[in-house]
């Protein structure tokens, strides 16, 4: 009937949530409110008495299981319409009439023979409406034969379960090992009798009717609370009911010790935890009454049985523990879930994730664990392979930027996988085993070929042995992980064939997944990620990629030993080990190698797979600008996309007095040294002598053609003009740079600041936003030797970036230590104490110092300690720091001999020519022309922009030296020779 009338005319709908027996409905409403469990109603057919169940440890009346199979199958997750036709508040319990659609169910299960009817109850009304229709289908199955009336010989006893001990409560009565050698990973029939809670069940498995409790493997429910010394009684009840006992006779009343025993257990009694209910209403209507399968997992210590329970849901089959994880009412259990395949656990495990993902239910409250991963969006490109790092990490060049560019190469690690180490050499760190495999495997499938790259996620990670550090920390790096897939998978094998392509979210195919290669093979570990830690998109492919291995016993997973092989690394060894090598390089004419490594634009590191050794390698005559020269980077970028770890043949004429093994280099029968010179990246150094060079003919075509384009190195190249082959390389326009001084130092070095740099601008607001009153609590912040921080300087109590020179040993103790500190934005160094330092933010603390050390082109000033070198700095300190005005420095030179900054007078060193917007004397002509500086020695191989420079100065100088101006008072120096430094000054001066 219609749910409006249900108030007026006393008829519900509900929906048949169990059949306790052949006579009896638990019916729940229907209801589509989410807002807590549907009330339900428990309903006694009508007139009707059907056989009995056995009770715990008794025997079924005949007919009575199928009685209630019959109505099971015919009412059970159905929809019906209901009414309580009269109540028996003695056993209390109500009876009525339910309606399948438009049949009345009593008569259906009369009809059929599976209950008989009563004609009437111990009070006046309590019979079924329908009780003359009722008793004429039982006499017409009385007369058929039908049911609990059939007249077979045999059948009412055949009728009758045999049930085996029940073996809850009572683990001896079951074999549960024996099961489930017997069964392991094949399906059992079953019938759920009972939910305990949402995970844990009770069933009747088929055919034997072995009553047994089952637990969900790989999750827990909420826990439903538990009782104290009256819970067996109690258990032992509920079970008694709910396997079917349906009777009209009233149960003996309690006696007062009874009664006070329940009570006192109910003030024991521990409330179930949150979602607990709502896990067990969860299952209960799904399972509960319902035909499952059941595949055993294992058994605990206990001889519990795990095991996965699926239910049938329309025409397909579902995973109990799966729907309960992914609606938010169980969590994953490693315990149990390490019993399952491990395809099985993937899915647990993530139905879990997106459900803490969503806070359902039971993780509403859930905190994610704090993260050092962070996702990468909208960052896929394409480009070519141009280095394979490791096994896990490879460099592409970006098909989008500029050839040659800093920003071509990108660094990809592969999401999710960890490749064995290959070590360091410098410390005497051997490769792990299967990590020079690993790296292999991939160089040759990898190196110059087109691939997708899908970046994924960032993560922060410690410099000294890559684990993970928390956020913020100063010896740490970033590292951006992506998968990279192979656009156009050539010479395919059986193993590169198994892992099939993998495609976009939109069904565009991306090609074979390189990480899935390499885990496959063995080579790799795929990583067990933290919840809500970033990983791969195609995670699961990775995992299933591993079991293969693991299953097929490669790589790293094979019980076999590593093959061994052992590298002579001649680059590092001294020239003389070098030289006795050269006899068995020069036994073939050509000779296999690897390019491990572009040093430069001609020098290479080679390894030799036959002499199993690496050597330094350069071309013999031809020679490319030299580091932070014009066109150095161009050529190494070059180089690296045309033979970094390419397979290349070799001949080696020689070998030189630093251990550099000169020859020539073919790949794919090309001279190599040739692609250089067309590109006018490099020149023929005719003093080698040609007739040594192979290929020499070619390789001067190749010269004259950059000539005539006047490609690179050759932009200004005039015809039938000489060009020098020294060390330096006439090209580009000189740099001109506008600064203001911000600090001198002795030997004319001193440090500027760029004029109108955005990035400085920005640092100095960042810096002048911070809240700097408290100082830190001692112990707190601990500075360390090269960290960056933020100092208070001692001329105007500013704050500002500092980097920590030296610092006291051990931690902090008190708020007077001293700390000697450089301000990398403006030059200074001094020492202050404890109290004016605070840390600083990481991403203040990662930008390079503004402040850029110089010194004066083509002059040589007097440091600090020798002749006239105090005068010279202050003399310096007048013309530059007297005033905020402005500088032009054009850039003639940059040292890095220096190293990194570590200090005040440190890193690199630019040589330039600074001079005042309104003055047409260069402060390098002024220090000359007042006798403090003097000009560096002229040599035979001075371009002509140096000696036109050297010109100039020797004008200032000839007039210093004529009215004998501070260093010249005495006439002519010691010496104009370089290498020898000015007189030291005596401590008692002159």
């Amino acid at each position: 009937m219609a749910s409006s009338k249900a108030v007026s005319t006393g008829w519900f709908r509900g929906r048949v949530k169990a059949v306790p027996s052949g006579d009896c409905l638990l019916i729940i409403a229907m209801t589509n409110s989410n807002t807590g469990i549907p009330p339900e109603k428990t309903i006694t057919l009508s007139s009707l008495i059907a056989p009995r169940l056995a009770r715990k440890g008794g025997v079924d009346e005949p007919f009575a299981w199928d009685s209630r199979e019959y109505l099971r199958k015919l009412c059970i997750g159905k929809e019906v319409t209901f009414k309580v036709d009269y109540t028996v508040p003695s056993i209390g319990r109500e009876f009525g009439s339910v309606f399948l659609g438009d049949k009345n169910v009593a008569m259906l299960v009369v009809a059929e023979g599976w209950a008989k009817v009563r004609e009437q109850g111990q009070q006046k009304g309590e019979a079924s409406p329908f009780l003359a229709e009722l008793l004429r289908l039982e006499e017409q199955a009385k007369q058929g034969g039908l049911g609990r009336w059939s007249q077979v010989a045999g059948a009412a006893e055949g009728s009758i379960r045999h049930l085996p001990p029940s073996s809850v409560g009572n683990a001896s009565n079951l074999d549960a090992m024996g099961l489930l050698a017997a069964n392991k990973g094949r399906p059992m029939q079953g019938i759920v009798e009972q939910i305990r809670d949402g995970s844990t069940l009770r069933v009747y498995l088929l055919p034997e009717f072995q009553f047994v409790q089952v637990f969900v493997a790989g999750i827990q429910a909420p826990s439903m609370g538990r009782r104290t010394a009256s819970e067996p009684i109690a258990e032992a009840e509920v079970s008694d009911e709910l396997n079917g006992v349906a009777t009209t006779e009233p149960r003996g009343t309690l006696t007062s010790a009874q009664r006070l025993a329940i009570s006192a257990a109910s003030a024991a009694d521990v409330s179930p935890d949150p979602f607990a209910l709502d896990a067990k209403h969860f299952t209960e209507i799904r399972v509960l009454n319902r035909d499952v399968r059941i595949v055993l997992e294992g058994v605990d210590k206990f001889s519990n049985l795990i095991g996965s329970v699926f239910y049938s849901d329309s025409d397909s089959a579902k995973d109990l523990a799966l729907e309960l994880l992914e609606n938010g009412l169980a969590k994953y259990v490693e315990w149990s879930a390490n019993m399952m395949e491990e395809e099985a656990k993937r899915r647990l495990k993530a139905a879990e994730l997106q459900a803490k993902k969503s806070r359902l239910r039971f993780w509403t409250n859930y905190v994610p664990p704090p993260s050092n991963s962070k996702a990468i969006c909208d960052q896929n490109f394409s480009g070519t392979v141009v280095e394979v790092v490791s096994g896990d990490c490879v460099v592409v060049a970006d098909d989008s930027a500029p050839y040659g560019s800093s920003i071509a190469e990108r660094r990809v690690n592969l999401s999710s996988i960890r490749c064995p180490k290959l070590g360091n050499p410098r410390k005497d760190e051997k490769p792990a085993p299967f990590a020079r495999e690993a790296r292999e495997f991939l160089r040759t499938r990898l190196i110059g070929r087109q691939v997708k790259v899908l970046m994924e996620y960032s993560r922060k990670v410690g410099l000294a042995d890559g684990a993970s550090t928390a956020a913020g920390a100063a010896d740490s790096r970033v590292m951006d992980f992506g998968s990279v897939f192979l656009v156009s998978p050539l010479n395919i094998d059986g193993d590169d064939a198994a892992s099939g392509a993998s495609s976009t979210p939109d069904k565009q195919p991306l090609g074979l997944n390189v990480a899935e290669l390499v885990v496959a093979r063995g080579f790799g570990t795929v990583i067990r990620h933290r919840d809500f830690e970033e990983r791969s998109n195609y995670y699961d492919c990775l995992l299933a990629a591993e079991a293969r291995a693991i299953g097929g016993r490669k790589g790293m997973h094979s019980s076999k030993d590593p093959p061994v092989m052992h590298i002579t690394d001649l680059v590092t060894a001294s020239a003389k080990k070098a030289r006795d090598f050269l006899p068995f390089l020069q036994r073939s004419r050509r000779v296999p190698a690897v390019v491990e490594y572009v040093l430069s634009g001609h020098r290479f590191k080679l390894l030799i797979p036959k002499e199993t050794c690496s050597i330094a390698f350069s071309f013999s005559g031809v020679r490319c600008p030299g580091r932070d020269e014009p066109f150095s980077d161009e050529a190494i970028a070059l180089m690296r996309r045309k033979i970094m770890q390419r397979d290349v043949e070799i001949e080696v004429e020689t070998v030189d007095r630093t251990g550099t093994f000169l020859g020539s280099l073919w790949e794919s029968k090309k001279n190599i040294a040739g692609t250089l010179l067309e590109a006018g990246l490099a020149k023929l150094q005719t003093s080698f002598g040609s007739d040594r060079i192979p290929d020499a003919h070619l390789l001067q075509q190749a010269e004259q053609v950059a000539k005539r384009q006047k490609l690179k190195i050759w932009e200004n190249y005039v015809e039938g003009q000489e060009v020098s082959n020294g060390p330096a390389v006439e090209s580009k326009q000189k740099e001109v740079l506008e600064v203001v001084v911000t600090e001198v130092l002795g030997g004319g070095k001193f440090y500027v600041q760029t004029v109108g740099d955005p990035k400085a601008a920005s640092i100095q607001r960042q810096v002048g936003s911070l809240s700097l009153q408290e100082a830190p609590l001692v112990g707190a912040f601990n500075p360390r030797k090269g960290d960056t921080v933020l100092a208070q300087f001692g001329a105007d109590n500013s704050w500002n970036r500092a980097m920590i020179v030296s610092a006291p040993r051990g931690t902090v103790e008190s708020a007077n230590d001293k700390f000697e500190v450089f301000y990398i934005d403006y030059g200074n160094q001094e020492v202050v104490p404890y109290s004016r330092l605070r840390p600083l933010d990481p991403s203040l603390a990662s930008s390079p110092g503004l402040a850029q050390l110089c010194s004066l082109a083509y002059v040589k000033v007097p440091t600090l300690d020798e002749d006239f070198g105090q005068e010279a700095a202050v003399y310096l300190s007048e013309l530059t720091l007297s005033s905020s005005e402005e500088f032009k420095a054009t850039v003639e030179e940059r040292d890095t001999s220096g190293g990194k900054v570590k200090g005040q007078g440190t890193g690199t060193v630019i040589m330039v020519t600074l001079c005042a917007a309104d003055s047409d004397l260069s402060i390098n002509a002024a220090m000359v022309k007042e006798g403090l500086a003097r000009m560096e020695k002229r040599k035979k191989w001075d371009s002509k922009q140096r000696q036109m420079a050297l010109d100039n100065l020797e004008k200032y100088q000839a007039e210093a030296r004529t009215h004998r101006l501070n260093m010249w008072q005495y006439g002519d120096i010691e010496s104009d020779d370089e290498d020898v430094s000015l007189p030291q000054r005596k401590g008692g001066g002159r």
